[in-house]
């Protein structure tokens, strides 16, 4: 487990213990300058994470972002908790993937008003399609209570500032509207993690908020009915998911990194003769040791046949004692989903199907005759119509 982790932050106790409960065997880790991180593992993969509580404002979260992405190099920093809607036709529950943050209290102040310094980080194109992808399927849903799971994922800017918004009638609601009218919701870190995953040669930065409230002077209502509570559980399940996702690509990049550098340079041209009756097997410059041509094994082409014989082998594994108990049963539920989803053949059943295997791919990454003939059922997977 040696693999960067996911960095999630969050502002709210609340918010804190929404995700730590999707945390296996939470340990804690100090910061030398006195900040508790808890690092542990996702339930259903191989993905670590490390939760720090930051308390509320951007200056506070820019702090502790960069002593988190110091601390623990991370592949990418997730921010996670509430927010509220900007726009009525957002419902309470409904969770936002920032895809800018907005530090909207730079600004001014001239004799004839104040004049707004917009200031804006964009997420990521790869963090960006991975979380709609994620949306798309709706298998991060699968552990929310049966309520809960008509929320929505939006993608959409997001308003940071430095208060508390709860009127739809003040001077700060009127600058909200006037100067960043398409942003959905607003809330009060999410520049400054922005800002410090923008300093940091651009780490992948992703706020996934929860709508609780529509910041018009409902608050204490929707508080006392614990939209809260709802509203950041569903945010944390989405950015489980999508930590686990963002695990196995940059699983997959090192992977591709690490071949190409290691890959040797070949001559530009290599002309064997054979005379007589001999053929030429392979071209190739100086050989050392003996050659054996043999034909390459074809892949399977039935994508529940390979299934199948997957799971063969990955109790063989498991027998071998190359995979764990937890990471096998782990590795069970992924392949579970992958047989249910290819049941039915639909866009949002082929996007749970692929989405499963890649899960699985992080689990038995470690495993290379595993991760081999994965990657060959994963290719078959996406090349369904």
């Amino acid at each position: 487990m040696n693999r960067p982790p996911i960095v999630i932050l969050t502002a709210l106790d609340l918010e804190y213990q929404a995700v730590r409960e999707k945390l296996v065997d939470p340990r804690p880790h100090w910061h030398p300058q006195g900040t508790r991180f808890e690092v542990g593992r996702l339930a259903d993969g191989r993905c670590r994470v490390a939760l720090a509580h930051v308390g509320t404002g951007n200056q506070a979260a820019a702090v502790l972002a960069e002593r988190a992405i110091n601390a623990f190099r991370p592949a990418a920093l997730l921010f996670v908790g509430v927010a509220g809607a900007l726009y009525s036709h957002i419902a309470l529950g409904d969770v936002v993937v920032a895809t800018r943050v907005y530090a909207y209290h730079g600004g001014t102040s001239e004799d004839d008003g104040l004049k707004s310094r917009p200031r804006g980080w964009e997420i990521s194109h790869g963090a960006d399609q991975i979380a709609r992808h994620i949306a798309r399927s709706g298998s991060w849903k699968r552990g929310l209570p049966t309520g809960s799971r008509d929320c929505e994922v939006r993608f959409g800017p997001i308003a940071a500032g430095e208060v508390v918004l709860n009127s739809r009638v003040s001077a700060h609601a009127r600058w909200i509207r006037e100067h960043y009218n398409d942003a959905q919701a607003i809330e009060m870190e999410g520049a400054g993690v922005a800002q410090a995953g923008h300093l940091n040669r651009s780490l992948p930065v992703v706020v996934v908020r929860g709508i609780s409230d529509w910041a018009d002077g409902t608050k204490k209502t929707t508080d006392r009915e614990r939209w809260q509570q709802r509203a950041v559980a569903n945010a944390a399940a989405f950015a489980v998911s999508l930590a686990e996702e963002l695990t196995a690509e940059a699983r997959d990049d090192a992977r591709r990194t690490t071949t190409e550098t290691r890959e040797p340079a070949m001559p530009e041209t290599t002309r064997n003769v054979a005379k007589g009756n001999a053929r030429v097997g392979v071209q190739a410059g100086t050989v050392y040791g003996g050659i054996r041509i043999t034909p390459e094994p074809s892949p399977p082409v039935d994508l529940a046949e390979a299934l199948a014989g997957f799971h063969t082998r990955l109790q063989r594994a498991r027998a071998a004692g190359h995979l764990d108990e937890d990471t096998y049963a782990a590795a069970e539920v992924e392949l579970a989903v992958a047989d249910k989803a290819l049941e039915t053949d639909t866009p949002q059943s082929r996007g749970t199907l692929t989405l499963a295997l890649k899960k699985l791919r992080g689990l038995i990454g470690d495993v290379a005759e595993l991760a081999a003939e994965l990657a060959i059922i994963i290719g078959l997977a996406q090349g369904l119509s």
